[in-house]
Formats: C-alpha cells, structure tokens, sequence
C-alpha cells in the first residue's frame, strides 16, 4: 500500500491491512495450513510482501468478494495475471459478467446434472475400469496411486469431455501441469514459463485441426460446444486450455485426497465401505478440508474497507479459499478436522457465485460417485503404504503428487 492510501485511510478512521513479512513461499508450498491459521487469527486480511498481494484468509471476506465483480474484478493485471500468461489468452475465470456468461453460457448445457448422469457417467465407469486394471497390473508392492489411477483416470475423463481424439493421458497431464505450474507462477520462473509455451503451442496446434471439426461435425464435447456457440477462436482456445488446466487437476487430486484423508480416519472409512450412500459425503469433506484449488485472484477496482481495514484501487488480492474452507468463525465444531458427519455447511472448494466452477458435478460424478467408490470395490483392503515416500506439494494448487498404496491380495 501506497503511504499516500495509508494515510488516507488513517485520515478516515480506517486502518491499513497489516504487513506480515513472516509469510514464507516455500513454507506455504510444504504444509500452508499453519500459515493460514495464524493469519486468519492474527490478519485475515494482510499485505504479504513476497507474494506481492494481500492474501484474503476468512471465509466471509472470500464469499465477500466471489459477490461482489464490480469492486473485485476477475480482470486481474500485474502479477495477478499469471492464468492469462500461461495460458496466452483470456478464458471465462478470468472474465466478470457480461462478458464472463457470455462464455459460461456455452458450455452449461455439457455439464448440467442431467447430461453428466446420461452421456458422460458411462464414459467416466469406462474409465475407471481400464485404470483399476493398470493398478492392479502395478501390483500391491509397487502401485502408486497418483501416477496408476488418480492422475490417467482424471486426464482420460477430459479428454473425452473436451473431445480431443488422439490425446494420450500422459500429454493430457503435462499439459495440465504445465498449465497449472504457470498459473501459479507468482515467484516468475523462467523455466516454468517455458514449460507452459510448449504445452500452449502444442494445444493450439490441435485446436487448429479441431475447430474446423468441429463446426461441421458437433457432438457432446466441450470443445464442440464453445466451437457451436459462435465465439471467437481465441475466446474457444483460451477456455479449452482452461478446461485443460482445471479440470484434472481438482480431480486427480481428490481422488488420492480421498484416499489419504480415509486411511488416516480408519473409523470413518469403515463406515463408508459399510454405507455406499456416504460417498457424496466423503467427496464433499475432501474438497472443503484438502482444497485442490487453494488461492486466486482477484484486484480492487476502486479504495474498499474490506473486514475493516482499508484497501486501494488496484490491489492485487489473494484469495485463499483453503483457508477459508478451516474458518473457525464459519463452520460448526473443529474446521481443522476432517468429518464426513460434519453438518452441511457451504464451503468454497469449487467457488462460489458466478464463478462457481462450472465442472463440480463432473467432478462429483466422475470421482465421488464413480472412481473412488469403484477404486474401494476393486480393493477393499486398499491402505497408503507407509513404507514408502507420501509427497505433497504446493499452495495455489495443492495435491499430493505421491501416494503409494498397498493391498491384500
């Protein structure tokens, strides 16, 4: 904050957010939540130097934002804009409204309950089912969960939701991950930039086939869908990319948090594999208490006090819902533990407002409905093997990237 704004909102009454230079990156990427604990008990709302932003860590000032574009637009700039340099367009997430459902429009009618349930759960049971076999080939000394189930599953479910023939999971997976990498660039490494200009490149030259395709042969896709709506190429490419860099990584990410979250809670576990009608439960504590999308962005387009303290115009915000999602001060009982008999309480794993993400019942479905359950009947005695290395990684984007398991045979 400028000393000019400093002194403006001292001026008013009103006072600055506080600096919290403690705030350390790598810290945040090994294990953020007890970053997030302290700031939301000391600052929810505080200017952190070296991430460049203030990081927003209560729930209410987070849904706050989500419902208010005209004050905090998506259209993020600066170092904000990390989503639109990996990704070398402008998708829908980035977008408020008119503009924003504009795009959204498009794509709705692939993703409603209704066309998830009668077109895509079959594909996503499919699926599964040649991954459970990959798994069990991997055997109950060497499977790793991630790179066997959770990661081929989630790209090969959206490479046929986005309708790209040919695409293999392993390319569909880097370029998420490159996509994701760069999305979360807030430090700008070079080499993370470079990764996400191939996969950029390497998208655009299948989307230059697809698009004419498409605009004569439609189906259920997603990318027909954005092609049939009239858009311009580069508002189709920028959200099929977008797709591609959201739409694994939240569910290969929850079906190993699942996993991990279950074997550590051997008593709810137990209880889920003896009631099949818990999973949505499971599905829905996962999400809020291991959020796969942990921040975004957002920028003030005009001075606000926010949970009182004063903002500028043009403040790069951080909204961190998963901290929000452990608020002390929203949610009933200990937010910190994971409890699938938790009562029902709003949480902001998939957003919230118009940008609430517009892939969560695919999500449900293809993960919390198909491929975890399916995963627990296939191997009922499936458990995280804790000889070998659990790993984690990051804070924008949050997931565990190893998680072997184990099985009786």
């Amino acid at each position: 904050m400028s000393i000019d704004t400093a002194q403006q909102a001292s001026e008013a009454g009103v006072p600055p957010a506080p600096t919290a230079e403690w705030v350390v990156p790598g810290n945040l990427a090994a294990d953020p939540y007890a970053t997030y604990a302290r700031l939301r008990r000391e600052s929810p709302i505080s200017w952190v130097p070296t991430l460049n932003k203030y990081l927003v860590t209560s729930y209410a000032e987070c849904h706050a934002i989500e419902l208010d574009q005209e004050t905090y637009t998506a259209q993020v700039r600066g170092s904000g804009a990390t989503m639109i340099r990996a990704l070398g367009e402008n998708p829908m997430l980035r977008k408020d409204d008119p503009e924003h459902a504009v795009e959204r429009t498009s794509v709705n009618p692939t993703l409603r309950p209704k066309a998830i349930t009668q077109v895509w759960a079959p594909i996503f049971e499919r699926n599964a089912r040649t991954y459970l076999d990959a798994l069990a080939d991997a055997g109950p000394k060497a499977a790793e969960l991630n790179r066997d189930y959770a990661a081929p599953v989630a790209s090969q479910n959206l490479i046929d939701l986005l309708g790209l023939p040919g695409v293999e999971p392993e390319r569909m997976r880097r370029w998420s991950h490159a996509f994701i990498a760069g999305t979360g660039n807030l430090l700008d490494d070079a080499d993370i930039w470079a990764a996400a200009d191939d996969a950029r490149t390497d998208v655009d030259e299948l989307l230059d086939e697809l698009i004419p395709f498409y605009a004569g042969n439609p189906n259920n896709s997603i990318t027909s869908a954005l092609v049939a709506s009239g858009l311009p190429r580069k508002a189709v490419a920028a959200n099929v990319k977008l797709a591609i860099t959201g739409g694994m990584n939240e569910p290969q990410h929850l079906v190993t948090n699942m996993v991990w979250a279950l074997d550590r809670h051997p008593d709810q576990q137990r209880r889920v594999l003896a009631d099949s009608a818990l999973w949505p439960a499971v599905f829905d504590e996962s999400a809020r208490w291991l959020s796969p999308i942990g921040m975004y962005p957002r920028e003030t387009t005009r001075p606000v006090v926010l949970g009182g303290v004063a903002l500028p115009a043009g403040a790069p915000l951080g909204v961190v819902v998963a901290s929000a999602n452990r608020d002390e001060h929203h949610f009933d009982g200990d937010p910190s533990a994971f409890d699938i008999c938790r009562p029902k309480q709003p949480h902001l794993a998939f957003g919230s407002g118009v940008h609430l993400c517009a892939g969560h019942w695919a999500a449900k479905t293809s993960i919390g409905q198909i491929a975890v359950p399916m995963l627990f009947e296939r191997f009922p005695t499936l458990r995280v093997d804790d000889r070998r290395e659990t790993r984690w990684d990051g804070w924008v984007f949050r997931g565990l990237t190893k998680l072997p398991v184990t099985w009786e045979n």
